[in-house]
């Protein structure tokens, strides 16, 4: 997408109402429709309207009626290939034909001239018709102020201005032969096993919806619709030969291949379908409100469906429908009894429609949905729209599309009911779906900066919910892992406010978006609850939506000056600098904090100093190479870098008497001097259990917990304290000199930003033991998290790996705290005075909850502790990380992993394990990854460490586990190939250290048609990583299937895999497997050229654009294989406009422009004449060429004219027995006729030499029909009269007789 930084120029119309009628031939993949458009002009001179059309064949277009044969139609898909033999270096030219409609906005390609008898009358106001109030939505470029409350151009305004002329009814009729766009088949090719069915793409982008009908694709061109849907009823009828016959010999749309649809009708596909496949009735899943279903009278096997849209007007591109046999699931059953009462007519129903057999994956990956609509509508208004539905369908791209009243998901979101891992994930996927039907399809961005308002709502909204379903502590977790990812990611990037022009730039642009906006109003949120407002931003979204309804947002297009405006309305505050910092301003503040207490004072004394520096330049990546080419390219540069941010911030300061204190200062300079006011009169009282506990025992005493007086607070991580416990565990406890300080400190930790107001990162400089009484006292998991980073951040210590292993042991933690944790001790397993401590503690919380007493043996699976299936997930996962001194995993640690796949039992699970084996899988060859690989004649050469233990054996029980399962997921598939995407990651793990031969047919035999898409993605990823894209074979395989692949998410994801390999090849990451061998024996490899220039222009490669770009281009200017497969890809029938314009870009990248016409002419081939008998000869052509001309032809010299002729006075009667009509006398008996020459020679016999037996090839005939010297002689054939008769036959299709001159 190209960046959009305006709206479009007004058109000099708005839509009133359009109503779209479509005859759609699923096998044949075409159409044919009528659309009726009804037009209100905004001048009185309109003479032009311009509309987006492509891939539509014209029929017919009348205007109120009449005739209108003056239109321009330009069609840009006609544009895409160059009419003669152009390649990569060509590409320019070819872009240029199609420049003007990759615009955004595109230009019309649909130009109607109003015929001249029709004229624009002006309408009297006072007279329009009730319908009309919807038409101020409708408008399209009005040039309105901004639109503020209180604003003087009003909706009226815009509706006054719409309704003084009379509308106009534009009628087009069109058909669409080549469905190329706008519509994904899936299912209806004969090899492909899936149930049929059809949907629309993607609209988000301009260009798309217009390739199914005549329109205005443009977001702001909002209006009412009806849409008309025509199918057949049945699977069967479908396939009927009647349908079918009248398309034959049609192209294929899809991929681009002829096929036979009259041949298929004789042999007809639904052979491959049941009889109770056959009759499985085709639904039509459409955005509005079913209002009719009949049967077509004309041809019985077809049925129309209506459907409308009058509530709530909508743009073209938030149209969409889907047609297949699905079945339907009602949602609203999961809706709870209460709810129904409480909520009343606002009562919104929830409709589900997926393929046969996916009923209750639906259910059962859609459960909460009922629960977040009412939630939704209750807390944020009622639902803009009559009823919602989910569709899942195969092959979509992007996983979710957004459009009206419905939601088009992918199949690869639902799960059953064994599957646990995607439950988080997928549920806030679907509830921000959801979420987008307010704020996305019902209110939109007035321009296209202001789409980070959008996205912030509505996932704002999609939080709130998840906040209520799963707890505040799963939401603190995300938020706080939020903004650690923002912190890191925003640095040398523009403010949100102006990524919202770049979204469709890469997805990253839209990933960082949806990831900062969001939380930029959580911590808005945060300062409205802080300053008095109880409902705090929830109360402004509302108030949006409630003015989007009644019309004071005009068009329903928001703008970031009036969402600021409402806030500070309803907020009560100013919020110019929090917008200014947040919004137009870039970059996250980083905070260094010194704190000390003043016991003459009695305050803490603070020292806030906030760090702007400028980033270090980061080297350049082959994951993100592509996305900092495209930003170069259109000049995304980053937001300036802002000295200071300020705002308020909320301190807590946890005294000894265990009280925590909070505080509020502002941040109004860099350095922020505070003295906060001490409240405790007393030292520290508190004491952890375990403190009390040796205490009290060394003076010979009995703990009595219960009957403590002293200020003792419940604590977290106080597990394992006994001294039994202390010994098995080798746990570690604070020496006497830091209790000592401990007693003596004055509070037991401080906090800043306890209240989530600020995306910032803090550095204070506690002591470690406050980090302990934050991580066990404190009950909101960030500052558990917090304290957790930083323990890991320190050096190795038995008593961090003790603190780290009672978090993990503590049930009472956040699973998310204790994987962080779980994680953190693997720092702490090493070598030397530590003593593999950390490992030692993995293996023995593993043997605690997974395992027999006292044994390693694990225990039959049960993951019906979600909490505890994570915890099992992660130890083995960090397990796998821990090396020695030397990089390579421990013998121990590899055992484990070994051990816990080998003998891993869910026989008495109702869950599934496939993504627990997968972890298992894919940390063991990680783990045999980081030792030395194995020689060529490792039978005999390879020696082993004396106390390694990893001999050959254990190594080929590695392979064979991992092979084990890879088996055995082919016979018994595991949940989305899991099992087989983590073997196929395993043997590229190992082949790149070296364990094992690299052997390429291990991956393509994945890469197969017919295989699982993200099977087949993951083998080529692999193949690619591996550096197996050199290889032509490799290459051209792939961009084959790139540019052929019927399958939407399947090219989408294939061109991210091309990228990656280029970003590979451009910062010089392919190194050859001699190279990867020397580095795992630690040699050290000097370069024979260190020159100057060569040091600088590795430098330049890997850390700027321009650098890289350069070696790129070195690296493939002579990849043949490269040039030829992009070029045969982009004139690639099956794709589309927009992957065109993808792989052009490439082509930019890669290949200097060079403007010249290459004209290639054919040899002409030699004949062979073939006698078949009956005086017939057949001329075929051979393969023999012949390169020189011939000789000059030398004509003979004409012949002398023939002297003038007397005509005959009188002409013979045809019959010899009739008499002259003159004389007499009988014509025998007249003279004969003057003698003329005839006008063929008598034929003569062929020579034997010339044609010789029958099949036999003459010498001469290699000449005949070129003008040689000795042409062919004619055939006679004997018989009453002397003619001739020669029939020719052509050998090859498409032969000529002249072709060989």
């Amino acid at each position: 997408m190209e960046p959009q930084n305006t709206l479009p120029i007004s058109p000099g119309f708005s839509i009133a109402h359009q109503k779209v009628e479509l005859d759609i031939d699923l096998v044949a993949r075409r159409l044919k429709g009528r659309t009726e458009i009804t037009i209100n002009p905004h001048s009185k001179d309109l003479k032009i309207v311009r509309l987006n059309c492509r891939q539509c064949d014209i029929r017919r277009i009348t205007v109120n009626t009449k005739p209108c044969p003056n239109y321009i139609h330009e069609d840009p898909y006609g544009k895409t290939t160059l009419p003669w033999k152009a390649g990569v270096h060509q590409h320019h030219m070819l872009r240029n034909k199609i420049e003007a409609h990759l615009k955004n906005p595109p230009e019309g390609e649909l130009v109607i001239n109003l015929p001249k008898s029709v004229k624009i009358d002006e309408e009297n106001p006072f007279t329009v018709p009730a319908s009309t109030p919807l038409a101020p939505r409708s408008s399209v470029g009005l040039n309105s102020k901004d639109d503020l409350p209180g604003d003087a151009l009003s909706a009226r305004t815009a509706v006054e201005q719409d309704l003084r002329y009379k509308p106009l009814a534009v009628q087009i009729d069109f058909a669409i032969s080549n469905v190329r766009d706008a519509i994904q088949f899936v299912g209806w090719e004969e090899e492909d096993l899936r149930y049929p069915h059809a949907y629309t793409k993607s609209f988000s982008n301009p260009g798309g919806v217009c390739c199914l009908f005549p329109c205005l694709d443009d977001l702001a061109a909002r209006c009412t619709w009806e849409v008309s849907i025509m199918c057949s009823k049945t699977l069967g009828d479908a396939f009927s030969p009647p349908q079918s016959m009248a398309l034959s010999n049609t192209r294929n749309g899809v991929n681009g291949v002829h096929r036979d649809i009259a041949k298929a009708a004789l042999d007809p596909f639904q052979s491959n379908l049941s009889a109770e496949d056959q009759a499985l009735e085709i639904s039509v899943i459409c955005t509005g409100d079913l209002t009719d279903e009949v049967d077509d009278h004309s041809v019985p096997a077809k049925k129309k469906s209506t459907f409308s849209c009058n509530t709530s007007p909508l743009s073209a591109r938030q149209l969409g429908f889907a047609i297949g046999p699905f079945e339907h699931v009602d949602l609203a059953e999961f809706r709870e009894s209460g709810e129904d009462d409480k909520l009343g007519q606002n009562a919104v129903p929830l409709h589900g429609f997926c393929l046969p057999g996916r009923a209750e994956e639906v259910r059962n990956t859609c459960f909460p949905m009922a629960k977040a609509i009412d939630f939704f509508t209750l807390e944020y208004g009622s639902y803009p729209f009559s009823n919602y539905k989910l569709c899942f369908v195969d092959d979509i791209s992007p996983a979710i599309i957004h459009t009206g009243y419905l939601t088009i998901c992918s199949n690869s979101l639902l799960f059953p009911v064994d599957i646990i891992e995607p439950l988080e994930r997928t549920c806030r996927q679907l509830t921000h779906a959801l979420a987008s039907q307010w704020m996305g399809v019902g209110v939109i961005p007035k321009e296209p900066t202001d789409t980070w308002v959008v996205v912030g709502i509505a996932f704002f909204m999609t939080d709130a919910f998840l906040r209520k379903l799963f707890g505040k502590n799963d939401y603190g977790y995300r938020q706080k892992q939020a903004m650690d990812r923002v912190v890191d990611l925003d640095v040398s990037r523009p403010c949100i406010y102006d990524t919202g022009a770049f979204v469709g730039l890469d997805l990253f642009e839209a990933e960082f978006l949806e990831l900062k906006a969001p939380l930029v109003l959580s911590i808005l949120d945060r300062r409205f609850t802080k300053t008095g407002s109880a409902s705090g931003l929830s109360r402004t979204i509302s108030r949006v939506f409630m003015n989007a309804t009644v019309g004071e947002l005009a068009n329903g297009a928001i703008s970031t000056a009036y969402f600021a405006k409402t806030c500070e309305k309803l907020g009560h505050a100013k919020l110019e600098s929090f917008f200014a910092q947040w919004v137009y301003g870039a970059g996250c503040p980083r905070f260094r904090v010194a704190q000390k207490f003043n016991k003459k004072k009695n305050v803490v004394e603070m020292l806030i100093t906030q760090i702007q520096a400028e980033p270090p330049q980061r080297d350049l990546e082959k994951d993100t190479f592509m996305r900092d080419v495209k930003e170069d390219m259109h000049n995304v540069y980053a937001g300036p870098l802002q000295p200071v941010f300020t705002g308020p911030m909320t301190i807590c300061i946890h005294e000894a008497d265990g009280s925590p204190y909070e505080h509020l200062i502002e941040i109004k300079e860099a350095v922020t001097k505070v003295d906060i006011n001490y409240n405790t009169k007393y030292k520290r009282l508190k004491r952890s259990k375990r403190q009390k506990e040796r205490i009290v025992t060394a003076g010979g005493a009995d703990y009595n917990p219960d009957g403590n007086d002293d200020v003792l607070l419940y604590c977290l991580g106080d597990v394992l304290q006994s001294e039994e416990e202390t010994q098995q565990w080798r746990l570690a406890d604070w020496s006497k000199e830091v209790e000592d300080q401990m007693s003596q400190e004055s509070y037991e930790w401080i906090r800043m930003d306890s209240n989530f107001e600020w995306i910032c990162r803090i550095q204070l400089n506690l002591q470690g033991y406050m980090y302990l009484s934050q991580l066990q006292q404190d009950k909101d998991v960030v500052a558990q998290l917090e304290s957790v980073q930083y323990m890991a951040s320190q050096k190795t210590h038995p008593l961090i790996s003790t603190i780290m292993l009672r978090t993990l042991m503590d049930t009472r933690y956040f699973h998310g705290v204790r994987t962080a944790a779980a994680d953190a001790l693997v720092k702490h397993a090493k070598e030397g005075d530590i003593n593999w401590l950390g490992l030692f503690h993995l293996e023995k919380a593993f043997q605690h909850f997974f395992c027999y007493n006292d044994s390693p043996m694990p225990r039959p699976n049960d993951f019906s502790d979600r909490a505890a299936y994570f915890i099992q997930c992660a130890i083995p996962k960090a397990i796998a990380k821990i090396r020695d001194s030397n990089g390579r995993s421990p013998i121990r640690a590899r055992m484990f992993l070994l051990d816990k796949l080998k003998f891993n039992d869910n026989s008495d699970n109702e869950f599934s394990d496939s993504h627990y084996l997968a972890t298992l899988m894919e940390g063991l060859s990680q783990a045999m990854a980081s030792r030395p690989p194995l020689g060529p004649d490792s039978d005999s050469d390879f020696t082993f460490a004396e106390n390694d233990g990893d001999d050959l054996r254990f190594h080929r029980s590695c392979l064979e586990e991992l092979d084990r399962y890879r088996r055995a997921d082919e016979w018994l598939p595991s949940y989305h190939n899991i099992l087989s995407r983590a073997a196929l990651n395993s043997t590229k793990t190992l082949s790149l250290a070296g364990i094992i031969d690299t052997i390429p047919t291990q991956f393509i035999q994945y890469t197969r048609d017919g295989t699982a898409d993200n099977l087949r993605l993951n083998a080529f990823s692999n193949l690619f990583d591996m550096g197996l894209g050199n290889s032509d074979a490799v290459l051209r395989w792939f961009l084959f299937a790139l540019g052929t692949d019927p399958s939407l998410y399947f090219r989408d994801h294939t061109l991210h895999i091309l990228h990656k390999y280029l970003g590979t090849l451009a910062i010089g990451l392919t190194a050859s497997s001699d190279h990867q061998q020397n580095q795992q024996d630690s040699l050290i490899i000097e370069q024979e050229s260190s020159s100057t220039d060569a040091r600088k222009a590795d430098l330049a490669r890997r850390t700027t654009v321009a650098g890289a770009l350069a070696a790129l281009k070195d690296e493939v200017k002579d990849n043949e294989t490269l040039k030829k497969g992009l070029w045969t890809a982009i004139t690639s029938p099956t794709l589309s406009l927009k992957e065109m314009r993808e792989l052009l870009d490439l082509c930019k990248l890669l290949y200097t422009e060079d403007t010249n016409m290459v004209l290639v002419l054919k040899y002409p081939h030699y004949w062979k004449c073939r006698k078949i008998g009956k005086g017939k000869l057949q001329f075929t052509h051979t393969d023999k060429i012949r390169t020189k001309p011939l000789p000059k032809r030398v004509l003979p010299p004409p012949l002398p004219p023939l002297p003038p002729q007397p005509l005959p006075l009188t002409l013979p009667s045809p019959s010899t027995e009739r008499a002259d009509s003159i004389s007499g006398t009988p014509l025998s008996a007249m003279a004969p006729p003057a003698q003329r020459k005839p006008l063929f020679k008598p034929p003569k016999k062929p020579s034997v030499t010339s044609l010789g037996n029958e099949g036999s090839e003459a010498s001469s005939v290699g000449d005949v029909g070129t003008g040689g010297k000795t042409p062919t002689k004619a055939v006679a054939v004997e018989g009453e009269k002397p003619k001739l008769k020669i029939k020719l036959k052509v050998g090859n299709a498409g032969a000529r007789l002249g072709e060989g001159r």
